[in-house]
């Protein structure tokens, strides 16, 4: 059992393979990335050959992050003596442009190359008339240890712009030999629904800290019962790096993002997955901010500072909801690999979108979320100081409705905040008046993986036990732990689970949000409204 899986807080959480923990440990990820980078091309795993050398500088593994954002198709002996006809893809997953009203971007997973891979699409199933052209964008990742094999991966992604508003659309993949408009692959044509023109009734759903499991399968059919219009993943997305301690014995598998992408797919291939970055995403042997996996896997609105070099900061409106993804690898006083690495460009622009959006038309609420907690109290991570100093100053000028984190294996909400004290007590069923009365801050950070503990009992709905205090720490800028007695933990609950946020436009505009156990039962519900 890893110092992790027992609850305990370790000092660095990025994936390290093959680097003393004594070094890692005060790594950058560039420094990371130059280590291992180094160290492989020293052991000779990266030239087996001239032309493996090629491939991996072509599609960023040995090259700056702007070389990896376009890797081209590679075709190898054994791709090339499959038959088309005989790969199918899999691991569909979806997520909005910039307008979810009129983009859509479809992304999917083939296990071998193949030739001119391809979207149909159409307002019929049978008539998927339109075809277009899907970008190859693959990943090698070397044998990193005597244990693990190479593995090269093929992730495929398709734009659709100027789609209707408010319809449903019919889509399959496909490419030379495997034709998803064939009667034989008629099971594979899958469906989205843009976003409406007006605002109108619609519900969301929001976890983190996922990874590949029995119970994150059962949470993904949870939300699949909710129709959601999109789903919020606040980091931790798979966990193909186990530890991310550091250690020479960490074993990252590529392999784990085959096993999460075709878990999720049952969901994703019809619900938008708007993911962020969590602290176990950050892969330092792709690129040197460690996110050049994240950019080959997944399409995300290219509106944020740097879409780039920070995939998982972007901003996006659904209705009369305004989302905003962070990354707080970049701020984090806990974990501090990436710390710093957009030099101030993401809470600058942070500042300035939440005030465009909250003096936009037609915006009612703002929902923020990313994966470090500003308020948890559980033993594993707690909190992390450097978001209630950097970020919450911002979410309380520009009035966000509610916020949303992961990094801790439970469910936990707070009261109203306001300057990090209670404004409002908001229990069990309560209302609060965003505009007036503060943000309520929610860690739903049960989606699969093993949970932690907190050190008080657990109280939720039909098993209330309120405290007037909760001992607990936050992560202060020198990677210590400020000891802290608050009275903000309204909500606790240690079990895998999920948030479901109904939202209603109208003269007095609400947002009802319900916390689901994996049974299905509810632990917890207040509502937002402005």
């Amino acid at each position: 059992m890893t110092a992790q899986s027992r609850g305990n807080p370790l000092p660095s959480h990025t994936p390290r393979v093959g680097i003393p923990e004594q070094l890692a440990t005060r790594m950058s990820m560039p420094e990371q990335h130059e280590y291992l980078r180094t160290k492989l091309s020293r052991r000779g795993l990266l030239r087996s050959s001239a032309a493996t050398a090629g491939v991996i500088a072509g599609t960023g593994l040995l090259a700056g992050s702007a070389q990896a954002g376009a890797p081209s198709l590679l075709v190898s002996r054994a791709a090339t003596a499959v038959d088309g006809s005989l790969v199918a893809p899999f691991g569909r997953h979806l997520s909005f442009g910039a307008d979810p009203r009129t983009q859509m971007r479809v992304a999917w997973q083939v296990p071998f190359a193949v030739r001119r891979p391809y979207l149909r699409v159409g307002l019929k199933p049978w008539d998927l008339g339109r075809k277009i052209e899907a970008e190859v964008r693959d990943l090698h990742t070397p044998s990193l240890s005597s244990k693990l094999p190479a593995v090269q991966q093929y992730y495929l992604h398709a734009a659709l712009d100027g789609l209707r508003p408010g319809t449903t659309y019919y889509y399959g993949v496909g490419h030379d030999g495997f034709d998803p408009a064939d009667p034989r692959h008629f099971s594979t044509v899958g469906t989205f629904r843009t976003a409406p023109a007006r605002a109108e009734r619609f519900v969301f759903t929001a976890f983190g800290d996922q990874g590949v499991s029995y119970d994150a399968l059962a949470n993904d059919q949870l939300i699949l019962g909710q129709n959601p219009a999109f789903h919020l993943h606040a980091g931790d997305i798979c966990y193909a790096d186990t530890d991310g301690d550091g250690s020479e014995d960490d074993a990252y598998d590529a392999r784990v993002w085959d096993q999460f992408l075709a878990q999720t797919e049952s969901v994703a291939k019809s619900v938008p997955w708007m993911v962020t970055t969590g602290n176990h995403d950050m892969e330092a042997w792709y690129s040197p901010n460690g996110y050049g996996g994240q950019n080959a896997r997944w399409t995300l609105p290219d509106n944020g500072p740097d879409a780039e070099n920070a995939p998982g900061v972007y901003s996006f409106t659904y209705g009369n909801v305004a989302v905003v993804a962070l990354d707080a690898n970049d701020i984090s006083y806990e974990i501090t690999a990436n710390q710093g690495y957009t030099g101030g460009k993401q809470t600058r622009w942070l500042d300035r979108r939440l005030g465009e959006l909250r003096a936009a038309d037609g915006i009612d609420f703002i929902v923020v979320f990313f994966h470090h907690c500003a308020f948890s109290t559980t033993n594993s991570h707690a909190s992390d100081g450097a978001v209630r100093d950097a970020w919450l100053p911002l979410f309380e000028k520009h009035q966000v409705d509610l916020v949303v984190n992961g990094h801790n294996h439970v469910y936990e909400r707070t009261d109203a905040i306001k300057g990090g004290r209670v404004s409002k007590k908001v229990p069990v069923g309560e209302r609060v008046d965003s505009s007036r009365e503060g943000i309520v801050y929610v860690t739903a950070g049960g989606a699969g993986r093993k949970l932690y503990d907190f050190p008080v009992p657990d109280s939720y709905e039909g098993h209330v036990k309120d405290l007037d205090a909760v001992k607990t720490y936050h992560w202060t800028k020198d990677q210590k732990k400020a000891t802290e007695t608050v009275e903000w933990s309204r909500v606790r609950y240690t079990g895998f689970s999920f948030i479901a946020v109904e939202v209603e436009p109208g003269h007095r505009p609400r947002m009802k949000v319900t916390a689901l156990a994996e049974s299905g039962e509810r632990v917890d519900h207040f509502e937002v409204t402005r």
